[in-house]
């Protein structure tokens, strides 16, 4: 019989890597609860929420959330530009997560072992901000197969923290 595992009983290692998740005016309370379990999932070091402040008295995000908001380290900046220009001055590198005109496969994202990584994602209907994007110094998407050329802001978030973190994890097996 194979048996079900509970929280308490999982292997996992509590991992903490080098990534900064900034949202650039995400507002749907569904999404944010969605993201906050994303970052404690992947180890995120800190979530910075840009433009509109997060309900977090939100029944939807505390239930979708399960209690993440409460362990995940995160702050609200009025102003994403000067949050990135911060970060990349302490040497964060600034990818978003946005299909442009010249946007690389995800798949095709390379990871130093010393990176810092700043993940920018947008707004659910206009994606991320244009002062924003110029500050941005990579540009990826996520390849699609079907009719619709985008996703859920929080599955593509989730996506690519996996091809992140799985990035950084070759280098802690070394």
């Amino acid at each position: 019989m194979i048996d079900q595992l509970t929280h308490e009983k999982t292997s996992f290692q509590k991992t903490e890597f080098p990534i900064i998740l900034l949202l650039d005016n995400i507002t749907s309370e569904a999404n944010l609860g969605s993201i906050f379990r994303l970052a404690d999932a992947f180890g995120v070091h800190k979530v910075i929420f840009c433009g509109t402040r997060p309900n977090l008295k939100s029944n939807r995000l505390k239930r979708t959330a399960r209690n993440t908001y409460n362990t995940v380290n995160f702050e609200f900046q009025e102003d994403a530009v000067s949050s990135i220009n911060i970060l990349k001055t302490e040497g964060y590198r600034a990818l978003a997560l946005e299909i442009t005109s010249n946007s690389k496969n995800l798949h095709t994202f390379e990871l130093n072992q010393l990176d810092q990584i700043l993940l920018i994602a947008g707004n659910e209907r206009h994606g991320i901000s244009e002062e924003v994007l110029k500050l941005c110094e990579e540009f990826y998407h996520i390849q699609m197969f079907g009719e619709n050329s985008s996703m859920n802001v929080a599955q593509s978030v989730g996506i690519a923290l996996y091809e992140i973190t799985t990035g950084f994890n070759k280098f802690h097996k070394k």
